[in-house]
C-alpha cells in the first residue's frame, strides 16, 4: 500500500509524491546531485549532514545496496529525494533495497515528484530549506515549518559526523576498486611507509582506503584534534579529509591547520581545501547551488590538463582573498571557481574535489601519489 508524502520548500513551493524508507519529518537544505551511478556512496556521505538530496538521474535503487560499497557508519542525510525508486534491485552483490536501508536507518524518501521541475527551481533560486514528511501532510503548515527551520550556513555539523576518538585504519581498496588506474605508482613497504594523521571532519572512508593502498600507515582522529595531539604521534604528514556545511564557524579547525603548517606536509579535500585556505587568511562564500556531482570539469593550470571530477560542496574558497604565497592551481571550468590551491614555499595544497570518486571517474587519482612524493621529500631533508 503506497503512502503520501510531501516536500515543502521555503519559497512557497510544495511537491507531492509517493513515500520510501522511514516514516517522520524531517528539514534541511534541500541540494541536488547530478550523478548517473553511486547513489549508496552519496548517501553515506558524511558530508551531506543537514541536507535533504535530489537525484537528478530518473530511477535510483536498481542494484540495491550491498555492505562493501558504503563510505559511512551510517547515513547523516536528512532526506532523499527521486523521480522513480527501483524497490526490486538486480544485482548479485545487493543485500538489501534502498528502500529497505533508508528504512533502517531512519531516512525519509519521496519518489514520483517532478525532480526536474525541483532542480529547475533550485538551480534558479538557489538551494533552500525544505521540509519533508509522511506525517503532516497539509501544505500551509509545511511551508511555515520550512520557513522558520534553520539554515545550514553557519553552523557546525562537523560535531555530528566526525568520530568520537582514534583509529588505526589498515583496510584497502575492495578487489572490483582494483583496476589498473586505481593502482598507486608505488606501493610502499617496511621501513618506506609513512605514518599519516587523517583529520576526519566528516571523512568518506574510500580516502584512507586510497591511502592505505599507497602503503600508508593511516592513523585517523576526530575534527576536533589539536596540533599538539597530531604532533605528538609524530606523522610524516596530515591529511585533511571532506566534510558537511559551512568552514568558517569551525575555529577549532582553523587553528589546528594554522599550527601544523611548516611543521608537516599537508594534503586537503573539499571541507579539508576550504579550511586550509581559511588558515591561509583567504574568505569563504556560499555558492548559490553548489557543485555535486561525479562529472565536474577541472582545469589543473600547472600542466593545461582537465579533469573529469567528483565533487560534493555548497562553499568555495574567494580566489581574490588569498595571499600572494598562496596559488590557485586548479579552477572550475563551468564557473570558474577555485578547485585546487598550494602554497609556493610550504609543503601544503588541496583541492575542491575528491580524487578517491566513489562513485565517479578516477582522472585525479594522482593525487594521493603526489601527496605521498611530498610527504617523502619532506622526510628526507629532515633527516638531513
Amino acid at each position: 500500500m503506497s503512502r503520501t508524502a510531501k516536500l515543502a520548500l521555503s519559497d512557497g513551493s510544495v511537491f507531492t509524491g509517493e513515500a520510501f524508507g522511514a516514516e517522520g519529518e524531517s528539514f534541511g537544505e534541500v541540494v541536488f546531485n547530478t550523478s548517473m551511478t553511486g547513489y549508496q556512496e552519496i548517501i553515506t556521505d558524511p558530508s551531506y549532514c543537514g541536507q535533504i538530496i535530489v537525484m537528478t538521474y530518473p530511477q535510483i535503487g536498481n542494484y540495491g545496496i550491498n555492505p562493501e560499497d558504503v563510505e559511512s557508519g551510517r547515513p547523516a542525510l536528512k532526506g532523499f529525494v527521486c523521480r522513480e525508486i527501483c524497490h526490486i534491485p538486480s544485482n548479485y552483490r545487493a543485500t538489501h533495497s534502498l528502500a529497505e536501508y533508508l528504512k533502517q536507518n531512519g531516512i525519509i524518501g519521496i519518489s514520483g515528484i517532478d525532480t526536474r521541475a525541483l532542480v529547475r527551481r533550485l538551480r534558479t533560486q538557489g538551494v533552500m530549506t525544505g521540509v519533508l514528511s509522511t506525517l503532516d501532510l497539509d501544505e500551509a503548515s509545511l511551508v511555515q515549518k520550512a520557513r522558520s527551520s534553520p539554515e545550514l550556513e553557519g553552523q557546525d555539523f562537523v560535531r555530528q559526523v566526525m568520530p568520537t576518538g582514534t583509529r588505526r585504519w589498515t583496510e584497502c581498496l575492495a578487489e572490483l576498486a582494483q583496476t589498473p588506474v586505481n593502482v598507486p605508482r608505488r606501493k610502499l613497504t617496511g621501513r618506506d611507509r609513512p605514518l599519516i594523521v587523517a583529520i576526519d571532519y566528516g571523512m568518506k572512508w574510500n580516502i584512507p582506503r586510497h591511502l592505505a593502498a599507497t602503503g600508508c600507515d593511516v592513523q585517523i582522529v576526530p575534527g576536533t584534534a589539536t596540533a599538539a595531539e597530531i604532533l605528538a604521534l609524530n606523522p610524516a604528514g596530515v591529511f585533511l579529509s571532506n566534510g558537511p556545511g559551512d568552514p568558517r564557524p569551525l575555529d577549532y579547525a582553523i587553528q589546528t591547520i594554522r599550527e601544523l603548517l611548516g611543521r608537516k606536509p599537508i594534503f586537503g579535500i573539499c571541507l579539508g581545501l576550504q579550511l586550509l585556505g581559511l588558515a591561509f587568511g583567504g574568505q569563504i562564500y556560499k555558492l548559490k547551488f553548489g557543485h555535486r556531482g561525479a562529472n565536474q570539469p577541472v582545469k589543473h593550470l600547472l600542466t593545461g590538463k582537465v579533469e573529469v571530477t567528483s565533487q560534493n560542496h555548497g562553499f568555495a574558497l574567494a580566489a581574490e582573498s588569498l595571499p600572494a604565497e598562496v596559488e590557485v592551481t586548479h579552477l572550475n571550468l563551468n564557473d570558474n571557481t577555485v578547485a585546487g590551491i598550494r602554497h609556493k614555499s610550504l609543503p601544503a595544497f588541496g583541492v575542491q574535489y575528491h580524487p578517491e570518486a566513489s562513485a565517479g571517474p578516477h582522472d585525479s587519482r594522482y593525487l594521493f601519489d603526489d601527496f605521498i612524493e611530498m610527504v617523502q621529500g619532506e622526510s628526507a631533508k629532515s633527516s638531513v
